[in-house]
């Protein structure tokens, strides 16, 4: 795990909802565009209403996956 993610944790069971569920909000705190890119899109905005996470970027998330339905949509 790259530490500017996660100074706390060495390893992670990526099949343990509750720590993905830790890793993907870490990540979109914490991670760098690359880092934010290899997550899975879709489980991200399934997860969103669940995820603790700072206000500026819970709107981020919440208003790019908004844009993205209108875009789908049309």
């Amino acid at each position: 795990m790259k530490r500017y993610i996660s100074w706390s944790k060495e390893d992670l069971d990526l099949n343990d909802s509750f720590q993905r569920r830790w890793y993907i909000k870490q990540v979109l705190t914490y991670g760098r565009a690359e880092d934010i890119a290899s997550l899975n899109w879709d489980e991200i905005k399934e997860i969103l209403p669940y995820l603790n996470l700072p206000k500026e970027i819970r709107k981020l998330w919440e208003e790019y996956f908004a844009n993205k339905r209108e875009r789908d949509y049309q």
